[in-house]
């Protein structure tokens, strides 16, 4: 639109710009020309925000060229909140008019002071683009170039929220010990899926972690710096054409999906006359739809993106409302859709395809309707656009339908390119939250369950889905499992709830082996939308629980070696939803990082356990030496007497009287009995030698030193002779169990498991289980190879030898012996078979307890010197409690009770001795007098008690009349007393 002003002739006198000079009018300025006939010689051009011009000049559009003759100044004012900034044309300018000329840019945009000389030279580098583009390249500083590239940057439109402890200003400690739950599901990451808007970080870099502190201006949008949309009213005053132009630019650079939509239904109601209008998108392909049914799904379905917008409707108000879906082919939007014809109907409630439920719940009533599909530059269907009740209750007409139709393939083409703008942003985002979660997880590794626990988290949060497993495979076997970690949706509201955990459950839910053996050895996914139609799932796992399998997605874990390690399976995903793709893209990457995991946390356990070792090895040679060969010499040249000497086969042997020379040589006679030495072509010096070192490897403690491993070796040499067991056991298990009897306690520090666990010692930081008995098998490993005592064994009969070994001494260990005693109890009850490996097994484990325990077996006098003895050392670790932990010992270490000694024996002899003891006598006739030993020393420490008074005198006949009615447990599902459970922490070395 051009305007000539000539008024009465009117010119102005200027010879520094040349004609015609174009007046442009940005923003929100209207032209106003107020002319006054008495005023001959000066007439303003007032240009005024707040007063609508009379010749209704459209916004954003430049304002008619004026052409001024010489003959009269004319002023030009610009008014705006009350200012009235003049500036004169006649090229006389003050210091705040020549202030007041430079044009203020603001993105593109002018201020509020706008000089008309500016306006024309604007207008001449728009007509003369090749010198901007040449004074651009000549003139513009680096600053000009980035000023340009923030102000024109496309800004990001989608967001991610998640909760990091980087991130988050309530964040807990950086162990990850309470790791801040993820609020984001991967269904966001679906096609459409992200509808906030992405935040921008201070650096102008994108992120999808939340900032508490986010300014809006930090907030990139798709529709920030654009270009301002115009009023209804100038809308109305356009003819057809220029108002779908001017609409097709509304759209075109707008990038978000449902603004881009907002706006697309506010047009079309505007071109249409209608009263409202909705817009549905086409979702889902042949792998996902839409849920028509619990657990059944549609190919593809439609997808309300906003629903019954009219003229007032805001897109924070509708973004409030549901979606809808619909199945393609149902209803008027179905069929449109599926066939791709438009569909216009005069009456609605006369078509049987349309649903009156929509009107019954809103409360509104449809009339007239027009639905047309929107498509792509392949002619695909994308969407359907729908616009109901033209204004006038007048019947949408083939005119409307005409422009409907042009106007819907520019959107088509909007939105296509939105969505593959979103898919870009999806996909940046995706790989942001892949590295966010490989942070998370590897930002400490020091402990396998540490790492597992937050795969689990993360990976349960991210998918929601009920449960999430994690099996990791046996080293030898993939088709057994060896740990098995779980993780289900109410763990996620213990830890928000504030409590702290480092390590996840284990084993709490039942195992689906067919599908995760299978996945385990042929390392495919499986991922299955019904279960119970798949012949690989056991329908007994949820027999007996309130839990029922759904749908399952089951993947491998490989290491870098690509060997299976383990299976990772997901259970349930909320709504009843199918698992996609995109979820196996997320769990193959969440596999991926457990293996990594898994991988490097094992590595940095075996650094650990190596300095550990490292430790305890540099600790044990700085107290210990091997014994010398000049020591060894000595020992070879002593005469080695008889076992009838010793005494060694009798079971009341005393060793009180015995040197210490008479108790290596003592050991000789018993090698030398059992014919190990002539069997295994051991070196006699090497023997001298090696006993020499076990004796020295011996700490000096109260109880579990030299003497008292050497009394445990002669009770099993005598138990050997009396029974003739080693006719059944062979010789390679004979020398076995002699070496384990004497090196049982090596290194015995006078304090049991707990303790050593208590104070973190490095002996328990390299086990956590029998933590002194590995102890005294390692150190019995070390002295073995470093004498090399087996050197002359073959290499099958020294693997035997080393693993018969540590059974024996891992079995001195209460805490085994409880678990393992049921099975033998029931073998010596039905009758023990020599030739089953599990029956010798299980012999030769309780065989190291009897021996073991053999002390209260003795004399009274022997054993209640014996007891005094374990009682003092029991008393010195109570001490190092009290002192070093500050707590108070349990009784039998409690000095200040030792006068419970006679009650706590009985108990040990109760709960513990007597029903191995019997078990025992009833294998063999000629262990009866263990048994009978036994017995005596209880009613001697009975008769203790009755002295002390700690048992009533009443109670000494009943006592004695039950004395041979005590009986051994009689299934596995007794339980332990008490006195049981405090003699298994006793005891626990």
């Amino acid at each position: 639109m051009e305007w000539n002003g000539r008024y009465e002739g009117l010119r102005m006198r200027r010879k520094r710009l040349p004609p015609p000079l174009k007046l442009i009018v940005r923003a929100d300025c209207y032209l106003k020309c107020d002319m006054d006939s008495d005023q001959k010689e000066k007439i303003p051009l007032i240009i005024e925000p707040e007063t609508m011009s009379k010749l209704a000049l459209p916004l954003g559009k430049a304002s008619p060229p004026v052409q001024w003759g010489p003959r009269r100044i004319v002023g030009l004012q610009l008014r705006n909140s009350g200012e009235d900034t003049r500036m004169p044309i006649d090229g006389t300018t003050t210091g705040s008019d020549s202030a007041n000329r430079l044009p203020k840019h603001n993105h593109g945009n002018y201020g509020h002071s706008y000089d008309p000389e500016y306006a024309h030279m604007e207008s001449w580098l728009d007509e003369h683009p090749d010198f901007v583009n040449d004074y651009f390249l000549r003139k513009a500083t680096r600053q000009i170039v980035e000023q340009w590239q923030v102000s024109h940057a496309t800004p990001t439109s989608s967001s991610v929220e998640l909760s990091s402890p980087s991130h988050n200003n309530q964040s807990r400690a950086s162990s990850g010990a309470t790791t801040p739950v993820r609020k984001i599901s991967a269904h966001e990451f679906e096609r459409s899926g992200l509808l906030k808007p992405m935040i921008n970080t201070i650096d102008g870099q994108p992120t999808f972690l939340t900032s508490e502190n986010q300014t809006p201006a930090a907030t990139g949008s798709p529709t920030l710096g654009r270009r301002q949309r115009r009023s209804r009213h100038e809308l109305r005053q356009m003819d057809e054409k220029d108002l779908i132009f001017e609409l097709v630019k509304d759209i075109c650079n707008e990038l978000e999906i449902r603004s881009l939509c907002h706006k697309i239904l506010q047009n079309v109601c505007m071109l249409l006359n209608a009263d409202r209008g909705s817009l549905f998108l086409v979702e889902g392909d042949k792998y996902s739809g839409c849920p028509v049914a619990p657990g059944h799904y549609r190919d593809r379905c439609l997808v309300s993106k906003l629903f019954d917008v009219c003229s007032k409707s805001t897109l924070v108000e509708i973004e409030k409302k549901e979606e809808i879906k619909i199945p393609l082919g149902t209803g008027i939007v179905g069929y449109v859709a599926e066939s791709g014809e438009p569909v216009n109907i005069p009456d609605a409630y006369q078509d049987e395809r349309f649903n009156h439920e929509v009107d019954s719940r809103t409360g509104y009533r449809t009339k007239s309707l027009l639905c047309m599909p929107i498509k792509d530059t392949n002619g695909d269907v994308i969407g359907v656009a729908q616009v109901i009740n033209k204004v006038g209750d007048q019947p949408f007409t083939k005119t409307d339908e005409e422009i409907f139709s042009k106007y819907l393939q520019f959107c088509g083409i909007g939105l296509r390119n939105a969505h593959l703008y979103e898919k870009s942003q999806l996909e940046i985002k995706r790989n942001q939250v892949l590295l966010d979660l490989a942070r998370m997880i590897f930002q400490e590794q020091s402990t396998l369950e540490h790492v597992v626990y937050r795969i689990l988290l993360h990976a349960q949060s991210l998918i929601q889905c009920q449960r999430v497993q994690i099996l990791l495979t046996h080293q030898d076997s993939c088709a057994s499992f060896s740990r098995v970690f779980d993780f289900e949706e109410n763990d996620v509201n213990i830890i928000e709830s504030g409590e702290s955990r480092n390590s996840p459950l284990e084993g709490r839910f039942p195992i689906n082996l067919g599908i995760t053996g299978h996945v385990a050895t042929t390392g495919e996914t499986v991922n299955l939308t019904n279960v119970y139609d798949d012949s690989r799932f056991d329908p007994e796992a949820d027999q007996g629980t309130n839990f029922k399998h759904k749908t399952v997605l089951c993947m491998p874990i490989k290491n870098s070696k690509n060997k299976i390690i383990g299976v990772i399976q997901l259970i349930n995903k909320f709504n009843d939803l199918p698992f996609t793709q995109n979820d196996e893209n997320f769990v193959e990457a969440f596999a991926i990082f457990c293996g990594m995991g898994i991988h490097n946390t094992r590595m940095y356990e075996e650094a650990t356990t190596a300095v550990a070792k490292q430790k305890v090895i540099l600790d044990v040679l700085s107290y210990h030496a091997t014994a010398s060969v000049e020591e060894a010499q000595r020992l070879r040249d002593l005469r080695v007497p008889s076992n009838v000497k010793f005494g060694l086969l009798d079971f009341a042997f005393d060793d009180i009287r015995l040197s210490d020379d008479d108790t290596l040589t003592a050991c000789l006679r018993m090698f030398l009995d059992l014919s190990l030495v002539e069997t295994f072509h051991i070196d006699f010096d090497v023997l001298c030698r090696w006993l020499l070192s076990v004796k020295k490897n011996y700490r000096d403690v109260t109880y579990h030193n030299w003497r008292h491993a050497f009394n445990v070796g002669q009770m099993m040499y005598s138990i050997l002779h009396a029974t003739r067991w080693w006719e059944y056991l062979g010789s390679i298990e004979c020398l076995a169990l002699m070496i384990a009897c004497l090196c049982h306690d090596l290194d015995h520090r006078g304090t049991n498991n707990s303790f050593q666990m208590k104070i973190h010692s490095p002996i328990a930081q390299l086990y956590s289980t029998s933590t002194m008995e590995h102890h005294h098998f390692d150190q019995c490993l070390m002295i073995l190879n470093s004498l090399q005592l087996l050197s002359n064994l073959t290499p099958e009969q020294h693997s035997r030898v080393i693993r018969v070994l540590e059974e024996a001494i891992l079995a001195t260990d209460l805490a085994i012996y409880f678990k393992k005693r049921v099975d033998f109890f029931k073998i010596a009850s039905e009758g023990l078979n020599w030739k089953r490996e599990e029956h010798k097994e299980s012999v030769r484990g309780m065989l190291m307890t009897v021996c073991d325990l053999a002390a209260i077996t003795k004399p009274w006098e022997v054993e209640k010197r014996i007891a005094e003895l374990v009682s003092a050392e029991f008393f010195e670790q109570g001490d190092l409690e009290r002192e070093t932990l500050n707590v108070t010992p349990m009784d039998i270490m409690d000095r200040t009770k030792a006068e419970k000694l006679p009650i706590m024996q009985i108990n040990f002899i109760d709960s513990i001795c007597l029903p191995i003891y019997e078990a025992f006598a009833d294998l063999s006739e000629n262990l009866q007098p263990l048994l009978d030993g036994v017995k005596q020393n209880r009613d001697h420490w009975l008769e203790e008690a009755q002295r002390a008074h700690l048992v009533p005198d009443q109670e000494e006949t009943e006592e004695k009349d039950d004395n041979d009615n005590v009986s051994k447990p009689s299934s596995p599902d007794q339980k332990q007393s008490p006195c049981e459970n405090n003699c298994q922490e006793i005891t626990n070395r």
